[in-house]
């Protein structure tokens, strides 16, 4: 079918239908005035060696070396260089989703062991090819309850990451889905158990909590697991894949569906982006959940082949009847994840795990004994980010901390005005004793 594009009448029809003049005035609804590029004032172009030099002294102005102690989602950890070896050969690096999936047999391969990976992690019967990241991971698990226990009721806590908050709600605000946001217990940072059974009733069909949280706390999985099913709800777990290196398996607390945030697995912070979301379920859901399924078959002459055994959310397939609209699986970026897994092993990611919680244990005894810093939770409980408010001037913290190469704590007003003065801590394997000391210093010193 020819590609027609619309005419000038057409788009001064679809203008006036939306109630605007221009495509000027269209986007002045959308992206403030700050944030717009001004028009360039270009009389002569200039050489290939005068743009490179433009874009270099461009690029000095971005502080790409800083050690970073902020979290929030997206964290700064050693990435082995085999990683990028492997990824980068050009059989991964520019092969896409398959659509003939039997002629892309490597590449199914490859998908079909983050699978396991991501299962064997999990405790749980069956992983699909990835997401997009971790918020659009909760989003799905979120439709797929409701779609499951036909209820349209969902609870989610509060102290899960806000962003995915966000994409939950934009999600489901036109699907006749009811969010249901409870709060945590002010002084341990945790769900208020309390709260949640008073929550919960029949028409609820689904728990949403995630540990560590985002205040870093690790909530008490096995108790709100069972609450949940108090009601029959499905219990879906928000898991920090490295956390699962030391703490109970979603499958162990009898979570229904577990996702997650993959770009702690052998990705770059790369600016927020791009990254995966994995996604885990029981057998019983497997037929229904987004995206793609990759499993093995054997052939007439017993030789192993890899094939596509669903592909419930195809719109070219499915249409209106579509598990979901997600029409990627961020694949390069999952089979980074797998690289990962499979060069660590289970023993790496436990030693990993433990020198998160150590360093970070150092760096919050160091920071407490500082005048003015105050632990805002009495939760002793937390995996490798922690909450200090602090009687010092948060802004200025930032600033002369930027000035000696450190990307500091997040400050949590930022995310909830009741934050005020709260800024939180992130501690990776990958910061020393001589860069946690140094943040420690200067805390002391502003």
């Amino acid at each position: 079918m020819n590609y027609i594009p619309i005419n000038e009448q057409d788009k001064k029809e679809m203008l006036a239908r939306i109630g605007v003049k221009n495509t000027e005035d269209l986007l002045s609804l959308q992206i403030p005035e700050v944030l717009r590029a001004k028009k360039l004032n270009i009389t002569e172009g200039i050489s290939e060696q005068e743009l490179l030099l433009l874009f270099k002294n461009y690029a000095k102005k971005n502080k790409s070396n800083l050690v970073c102690f902020r979290g929030a989602g997206i964290y700064d950890h050693f990435i082995p260089s085999l990683v990028d070896e492997i990824i980068g050969r050009s059989e991964f690096s520019t092969a896409y989703t398959p659509y003939q999936a039997e002629a892309s047999q490597g590449t199914l391969q490859a998908i079909f062991e983050y699978q396991s990976m991501i299962c064997q992690l999990t405790g749980l019967d069956c992983a699909n090819a990835s997401m997009y990241d971790g918020a659009t991971a909760v989003a799905e698990a979120v439709l797929l309850a409701v779609r499951t226990s036909k209820k349209n009721k969902v609870i989610i806590s509060s102290a899960v990451n806000p962003e995915y908050i966000s994409v939950v709600e934009t999600y489901t605000k036109n699907l006749n889905i009811e969010i249901i946001k409870i709060e945590i217990d002010e002084k341990t940072g945790s769900v208020n158990q309390n709260l949640l059974q008073s929550k919960m009733a029949d028409d609820i069909g689904a728990v949403v909590v995630q540990s560590p949280n985002f205040f870093g706390i690790v909530e008490d999985m096995q108790v709100l697991s069972e609450i949940s099913k108090t009601k029959n709800a499905l219990f879906v777990a928000i898991v920090n894949p490295v956390s699962l290196g030391l703490l109970k398996t979603p499958c162990e607390y009898g979570a229904d569906i577990a996702v997650g945030e993959g770009q702690v697995f052998g990705n770059q912070m790369y600016l927020g982006g791009s990254t995966f979301g994995f996604l885990a379920v029981k057998k019983a859901l497997e037929w229904k959940i987004p995206g793609r399924v990759v499993g093995q078959t054997i052939d007439k002459n017993g030789k192993r082949g890899f094939v596509l055994t669903l592909q419930s959310r195809e719109q070219h397939i499915r249409r209106e009847k579509a598990t979901s609209n997600i029409c990627t699986n961020a694949a390069l970026n999952a089979f980074a994840g797998c690289v990962y897994m499979a060069c660590l092993g289970s023993n790496g990611i436990k030693e990993i795990a433990e020198t998160n919680i150590s360093k970070a244990r150092y760096a919050f005894n160091a920071i407490k004994k500082i005048d003015g810093f105050e632990p805002l939770f009495s939760n002793s409980l937390f995996f490798n980010e922690f909450v200090f408010k602090t009687t010092k001037n948060v802004k200025k913290i930032e600033k002369q901390l930027l000035k000696e190469n450190i990307l500091g704590p997040l400050n949590l007003v930022k995310i909830n005005k009741k934050y005020k003065d709260c800024i939180m801590f992130a501690v990776t394997e990958k910061r020393t004793k001589q860069e946690i000391d140094k943040l420690t210093d200067i805390l002391n010193r502003v």
